[in-house]
């Protein structure tokens, strides 16, 4: 729904936050598991305030823990802050952050909600390993005897085959594929090639070493432990080092495109930002960038028809058109990139006439996509993907780069999500 802009009580604000540097899985960060990860970021975010707290909290992570289930109350708890903030979970897989901030959009009521802290994290190095479900509920079972005579009967129940151990996979579970085995269909299906991957894979590197080096990282990233900037930015990669690499997920059919050089990779990161009223705003620092949110669209689409990452080629149109906009309105272009190969079968199909209508279900022409504002300070590719953290990282670095822009510039922020499912949202410097 859109946020009427002429009532200010109702006016939505997304400002920037900070985030941990992001690593790969098993380096810098691997001690840390997802609640230490987070607590740092919500120290800040808290020491970053002007005055007051945050009226609640929202916070998600996609791998599953048994040690808790509301990480977002027991990052409040670890941190040091109030205990009295309302905090809950939230998750929807690599959109989980974002619609954790959609989600503290809808609470906040310019009344007794005005600030949300809005963030995410994954601890990739640091996945807990479960039993499976027949050795779970052997193991109950035995526990729960109350003689040795039951226990030793118990013994002779447990068979061979019911001891496994469940492992988190990167698969989708309706269709035992991973997401980069469904992205290599869908490249596929709509003819985009190995090197058009690579070249965009290589601009998201270019794009995030020089962010890092003329600064903009700067107020954005905090260090934690050792690491004090993201460790995945590659300075000497080249078309031709990336061209070498091996396909990651279609081995064997001699046409797989997708690579570790064009594929986000696993990381480790906690990531958050600020979802506020306009008196929310005042507890902030009047440095603290800030845009309005206009609208946001959320879909969700059969993937056992469409492609598993396509559902933002779904939603972008749809919010474009409920705001009679065209591609080339929208100054500032963050689309979330698991793989470069779905990020431009995102922007083929948004010119594809057929595919909106058809599709989509948008009858009309939206213009051509203009490459030149596509995620200017580096993409997941380069930065990397902790799934929860994904959300509020690429928000914050859109609020950033919108609010230095003039008055009246729309940013579009995109993400697609496992399960064929996307979210995005629509932003306006003020």
């Amino acid at each position: 729904m859109a946020l009427p802009a002429s009532n200010t009580r109702n006016e939505v604000w997304f400002a920037s936050g900070v985030r941990t540097p992001f690593a790969k899985v098993d380096g810098a960060l691997s001690k840390l598991d997802a609640i230490e990860l987070s607590v740092p970021v919500a120290q800040a975010m808290q020491a970053r305030l002007k005055t007051g707290q945050p009226d609640f909290a929202v916070w998600g992570t996609v791998v599953p823990n048994l040690t808790w289930s509301n990480i977002a109350r027991e990052i409040l708890m670890d941190s040091g802050l109030p205990p009295t903030i309302p905090a809950y979970s939230t998750i929807m897989a690599c959109s989980t952050s974002m619609m954790g901030a959609i989600q503290a959009a809808g609470m906040v009521d310019g009344d007794s909600r005005n600030l949300a802290l809005v963030g995410g994290v994954e601890s990739m190095s640091r996945v807990q390993i479960g039993l499976g479900v027949k050795l779970s509920d052997w193991v109950r079972k035995f526990q729960q005897a109350r003689s040795l005579g039951q226990k030793v009967s118990h013994l002779t129940e447990l068979k061979p085959g019911d001891v496994r151990l469940y492992i988190p996979a990167v698969t989708n579970r309706t269709s035992g594929m991973s997401m980069g085995e469904h992205t290599e269909i869908t490249v596929k299906e709509w003819g985009i090639g190995r090197e058009p991957q690579d070249q965009l894979a290589l601009l998201g590197h270019q794009r995030a070493v020089a962010a890092w080096e003329r600064g903009f990282f700067d107020d954005l990233v905090i260090p934690v432990g050792e690491a004090k900037r993201d460790t995945i930015p590659r300075k000497e990669t080249s078309l031709e080092k990336l061209a070498k690499l091996p396909p990651a997920f279609d081995r064997t059919s001699g046409k797989g495109t997708l690579t570790a050089g064009n594929s986000s990779p696993l990381t480790d990161g906690a990531a958050a930002i600020w979802v506020a009223s306009r008196a929310g705003l005042n507890k902030l620092p009047s440095s603290t960038p800030r845009v309005r949110l206009v609208d946001w669209e959320i879909a969700s689409l059969d993937f056992r028809v469409e492609g598993l990452l396509m559902a933002p080629a779904f939603a972008i149109p749809r919010l474009l058109a409920r705001h009679d906009l065209r591609l080339e309105d929208i100054g500032l272009w963050e689309i979330h990139e698991a793989f470069t190969g779905q990020v431009l079968f995102h922007i083929k199909a948004l010119e594809d006439r057929k595919f909106l209508k058809d599709r989509a279900g948008v009858d009309r022409d939206i213009g051509t996509f203009p490459r030149e504002r596509l995620n200017p300070n580096g993409g997941s590719v380069a930065l990397g993907h902790p799934f929860g953290a994904t959300g509020a990282r690429i928000l914050s670095q859109a609020i950033k780069e919108l609010a230095a822009m003039p008055a009246g510039t729309r940013a579009i922020v995109s993400i697609c999500a496992d399960g064929g499912q996307g979210s995005v949202v629509l932003l306006e410097s003020a």
